[in-house]
């Protein structure tokens, strides 16, 4: 089922308007029947893409066909290429799949259609789902979802229509990873936390990079980011690697749909061992890799040149990751990435030392505690780093020998009973400390430590602390408001209170024996 939504001047915070959204969603979740929502994900995701790239191609067909006195041919595939626009046969153009909906062999149709934009697409080959003919997949239903995505931008200008599309696909990701729990959690992190990242790392122009991708959330902010504060979409250029198939084609069409154009390389590749972006260098480095893992071989790494600050241990990948952004970063790069909190304290299997390395060589920047319950895919506490090569660098202040700590675990708001999200008001808080801090180009606030919530701690507090980097060491308690209560006055009123609970609570068990006895249960 659908979890509730909050409101939130009148969105949810996942950024998808309240009401048609959520109702697609029931509609869609209702469809589902019995099948497994890690298997619907994607007949609902593949049809939500068929109809993006068959909106935009309609959309400039049209344009075509009143140009063509002027030579424009509306069915020349080169047309639409020179646009950016994928190429889409008849037999795959979303009229043609309505109009089908209803018939027998619709998923046979569907799967046609998947096959010719493939082979028209070579940017999409391998890509998009090609099983809406099995015998597993209700086709009676198929044909209401394929009636139910129709609806999607009806009503709407036309050159709204794929934004609106892009937004359902996204909200359609989230939902889909909540209900699916651990597992849905691999391949979707949710939308504050990449939210809370992007505000952070203020990826305005330049190489941004993503080792562990998923289906791509931290790219769709990134331009969204750009385009919300007046810049170009185009000023940044995108790397990314995916290791799982299925989450690397999910990536694929989630970047497609929102025509954003990146490099996630010719097919899924594990980035430890298959680098496909060595050469890299980013400006920015987002992530939010697999907590904790304990499968990724790191005995086969031993002497990999990435380890610079020591070798990671082999059943756990959490500094290696951090060694390998670091390694892909430019000499003023910044990266933030998610870690375990484990990340910022053990000492197990040398990872205290490889910390202190990290901290003693001046790059660690900023540590963010994060509430629980923010992840479908774990209950394991999570914690932000960012990490600078260059503190000194010249668009803002010299932090070098400085480590800002927010703690942040009191902020965000239970959206069911088992989920919490940053609010946007939570998410400005902490990008505007953390920018005070940093000292931003425009110096649009001054900084200043907050008893509870901030401190900017020196590297000899930290080594003082044995090179935890637990923000709750730093930022100290909370300040309670004086209610003017004389401290004794207040210590008599409480332990009468105490003495008199004490009293009512041995009558309540002496009433609860007498009972028992009575029934026989007594002594």
């Amino acid at each position: 089922m659908a979890r509730k939504a909050r409101r939130t001047g009148g969105k949810t915070n996942n950024g998808a308007t309240l009401g048609f959204e959520t109702k697609l969603w029931q509609a869609a979740d209702k469809l589902r029947s019995n099948m497994d929502a890690a298997e619907y994900k994607h007949v609902v995701l593949g049809l939500i893409f068929l109809k993006y790239i068959s909106d935009a191609f309609e959309e400039h067909h049209k344009k075509l066909v009143t140009e063509k006195k002027s030579g424009a041919d509306p069915e020349d595939p080169d047309e639409y290429r020179a646009y950016n626009i994928f190429w889409v046969p008849k037999e795959a153009r979303w009229s043609y799949l309505q109009a089908s909906a209803k018939q027998p062999t619709i998923g046979k149709i569907v799967d046609d259609a998947m096959v010719a934009i493939e082979r028209d697409n070579k940017t999409l080959k391998g890509v998009l789902p090609k099983d809406y003919a099995r015998p597993a997949l209700d086709k009676q239903r198929l044909g209401e979802l394929i009636d139910l995505v129709s609806t999607i931008g009806l009503g709407d200008r036309e050159n709204r229509s794929k934004d609106i599309l892009g937004r359902v696909y996204e909200y359609f990701l989230g939902q889909f990873a909540s209900a699916e729990g651990k597992k849905g959690g691999q391949f979707y992190t949710p939308r504050c936390v990449v939210r809370l990242l992007v505000e952070m790392l203020a990826p305005y122009k330049g190489r941004v990079y993503d080792p562990c991708c998923g289906s791509g959330g931290m790219f769709v902010q990134s331009e969204k980011f750009i385009e919300e504060h007046g810049g170009r979409a185009g000023d940044i250029a995108i790397y990314g690697q995916e290791s799982n198939h299925t989450t690397w084609r999910l990536a694929k069409m989630n970047l497609a749909i929102r025509g954003i154009d990146a490099n996630l390389g010719p097919e899924p590749a594990d980035s430890f061992h298959r680098d496909l972006h060595q050469d890299l260098k980013a400006d920015f480095v987002l992530a939010n890799p697999p907590f904790n893992d304990s499968d990724w071989k790191g005995e086969l790494l031993r002497e990999d040149k990435r380890w610079k600050y020591g070798v990671p241990p082999a059943r756990n990948a959490n500094f290696a990751w951090i060694q390998h952004f670091i390694h892909h970063l430019s000499p003023t790069g910044t990266a933030g990435f998610v870690l375990a909190n484990g990340s910022m304290s053990s000492n197990q299997s040398g990872e205290g030392e490889i910390r202190k390395s990290l901290i003693e060589s001046d790059i660690v920047d900023c540590m963010v505690a994060l509430p629980g319950q923010l992840f479908y895919s774990t209950q394991i506490p999570a914690c932000l780093w960012f990490v600078a090569r260059d503190k000194m660098n010249t668009r803002f202040r010299d932090r070098r020998g400085e480590v800002l700590f927010i703690d942040a675990r009191k902020l965000g708001t239970m959206i069911d009973r088992v989920h919490r999200e940053l609010t946007t008001e939570d998410i400005k808080r902490i990008a505007d400390t953390y920018h005070a801090w940093r000292g931003n180009k425009d110096g649009a606030k001054t900084y200043a430590d907050v008893l509870g919530f901030c401190k900017a701690a020196t590297l000899e507090d930290v080594r003082k602390h044995g090179y935890v980097l637990t923000p709750g060491r730093y930022v100290g308690a909370e300040q309670t408001q004086d209610d003017g209560e004389p401290f004794d006055e207040k210590m008599n009123r409480l332990t009468v209170a105490l003495h008199a609970q004490t009293e009512q609570a041995r009558a309540l068990d002496a009433a609860i024996a007498k009972n028992l006895t009575e029934l026989g249960y007594g002594e």
